[in-house]
């Protein structure tokens, strides 16, 4: 079994997803009380999330770009970034490091091109939803993607960093997601990313016949297959 590096923290809510289903899945796997081989290193998510919204992303490149030479130096044998929109940097990452990183996007796209889905709806960040180095990615698979209007974009990004990183979950804010959810569908979504690895703690599949794709879940599995040399 592989050695897993996990940068985690952004934010801690989804990370403990993570660490989780790794471990969950690799004792489906192998059975007994087998459990993941990881380093985890889990940052401050304040100081990543002022840079963000100040446009600062060299400086979260930089801390990242630390980090993910700490992870390897302590003897993970590939990376796994826990966020979606952390993953704009993600070639500063790779190009620093002699480790393979498994992308967040390429891991969802390929469940979707093996569910045979050709238009997906994206809920995440402002970020993802907005800049290219996400949607850019999916359609670069031939993925064509639909996001939210303007207005419904402003109310996403703000759940996730005003509840869902702090650990609060409201049902009208899971009205509204699952509203959205809908509205993608109604434009031709054949299904809905989460594209924030926090959603998943709003909203699941059973809430809605519109087929979600959960990053988190789908990138725990990747990290699983490719640890086990599966992938």
């Amino acid at each position: 079994m592989k050695t897993i590096g996990l940068i985690g923290g952004m934010s801690w809510e989804s990370t403990q997803t993570y660490y989780r289903l790794i471990n969950q899945k690799i004792r489906d796997e192998l059975g007994g009380l087998h459990s993941a081989r990881l380093v985890l290193y889990s940052v401050d998510f304040a100081e990543i999330e002022a840079l963000q919204h100040r446009g600062d992303w060299q400086g979260t490149a930089e801390i990242l770009v630390s980090v993910g030479g700490a992870v390897e130096s302590a003897g993970a044998e590939f990376l796994v970034l826990c966020t979606n929109t952390m993953h704009k940097v993600a070639s500063e990452i790779e190009h620093s490091l002699s480790i393979p990183l498994l992308h967040i996007a390429d891991a969802t796209a390929n469940v979707l091109k093996t569910d045979g889905v050709t238009c997906v709806g994206l809920l995440g960040t402002k970020f993802t939803m907005e800049q290219t180095f996400y949607l850019g990615r999916l359609q670069d698979h031939g993925v064509q993607v639909v996001v939210p209007d303007e207005n419904q974009r402003q109310r996403i990004h703000s759940v996730i960093y005003n509840e869902l990183c702090r650990g609060v979950v409201k049902p009208d804010s899971k009205t509204f997601y699952l509203d959205v959810v809908a509205s993608l569908a109604e434009r031709g979504a054949q299904g809905v990313i989460l594209g924030c690895t926090e959603i998943g703690l709003l909203i699941q599949g059973p809430d809605t016949k519109v087929r979600l794709y959960d990053t988190t879940e789908i990138h725990a599995e990747q990290a699983v297959q490719h640890a086990l040399g599966k992938i």
